[in-house]
């Protein structure tokens, strides 16, 4: 299917019952987090396969919701000492670049997050007088939402603006854009990203092997200049597999791409059924370990909402 990435997103599946059509399936019902699938992942679901390992990211749930689960299980409000800046970490920032995501995964912890008061398009004044003010700061993250939905004019605006700054050095940018709808890795984007003098980190939110297309990788050989990363979350029904998960590291690496976390599940409202439990998820982990060299071992990891995340288990070489 030979279209632009604005056209993919734009055209996304929406609805329950365009889902069920297109996919050939019966599974889908409204949720509360709305569908939305790009149609270049959507050609990647196998269709009538109702235990697709794409098709169940992107399903809402009908679960029950269990003890534990919260609309915002990392509290990110809580470190937002501006509009669309989080500030956990002290050397590092966090701006929520964008409101829109291409896709809606239905594990995604920001599902419930005030992205109208957070964005940083609105608040860029007070955004960068914060910036200019913490000297201890020398890396910004980009995320959202997704800033890969934003133009490629924007994106090279907000990057000129951050790298007026001189002590910030390090720009990261993370995307679940740049795979599900790989023509988003435009020659324009690539120009931006290489000619800045930020040392420019993607990283990619990619769960399963299946989700790196011969697109993608031929794509991605634009940004080769940058250092690129890939973080996964562990989800039940879809990659919750050693030989997935190392399958995924070898593709992932084929393409120039390191593994760097495997996530466990962060407990939103909503994503129960894709939870495992803590011995399952280090089972898999340390069969993972027995057949991947340490270089291409992500590390398991969870996100308390803290100053940092934590080692679920130790790494090995």
């Amino acid at each position: 299917m030979n279209i632009t990435w604005n056209q993919s997103v734009r055209n996304s599946i929406k609805s329950a019952d365009v889902a069920n059509r297109q996919l050939h399936t019966e599974c889908f019902s409204e949720g509360k987090f709305p569908i939305k699938i790009p149609l270049e992942f959507a050609d990647k679901i196998e269709v009538g396969n109702p235990l697709d390992p794409l098709l169940l990211q992107v399903l809402p749930s009908t679960s029950q919701a269990q003890d534990g689960f919260s609309d915002s299980p990392l509290e990110d409000e809580k470190f937002s000492p501006i509009q669309g800046l989080i500030h956990k970490y002290t050397s590092r920032v966090l701006l929520i670049a964008s409101r829109v995501c291409a896709i809606h995964c239905q594990y995604c912890f920001r599902q419930n997050f005030d992205y109208e008061e957070h964005d940083i398009l609105s608040n860029w004044q007070e955004i960068e007088q914060y910036l200019e003010a913490n000297l201890g700061v020398n890396e910004v993250i980009l995320s959202g939402g997704d800033p890969l939905t934003l133009s490629d004019g924007k994106i090279e605006k907000i990057v000129k603006s951050v790298e007026g700054i001189e002590h910030i050095k390090i720009l990261r940018i993370h995307s679940r854009t740049a795979v599900v709808v790989p023509s988003r890795i435009t020659d324009k984007l690539s120009e931006i990203l290489s000619r800045t003098r930020l040392k420019v980190v993607m990283v990619f939110h990619i769960n399963h092997p299946r989700e790196i297309s011969a697109d993608f990788i031929n794509q991605v050989k634009k940004l080769q200049s940058l250092t690129l990363l890939n973080q996964s979350v562990l989800l039940k029904g879809v990659n919750d597999n050693a030989s997935i998960l190392a399958a995924l590291s070898h593709k992932l690496f084929a393409s120039s791409i390191m593994p760097y976390y495997l996530h466990l599940l962060d407990k939103v409202s909503g994503a129960e059924h894709f939870l495992l439990s803590d011995e399952k998820a280090k089972d898999i982990y340390r069969e993972l370990q027995k057949s991947l060299s340490g270089y291409l071992l992500p590390k398991l990891v969870r996100d308390e909402g803290g100053e940092s995340k934590s080692l679920v288990i130790p790494l090995q070489n």
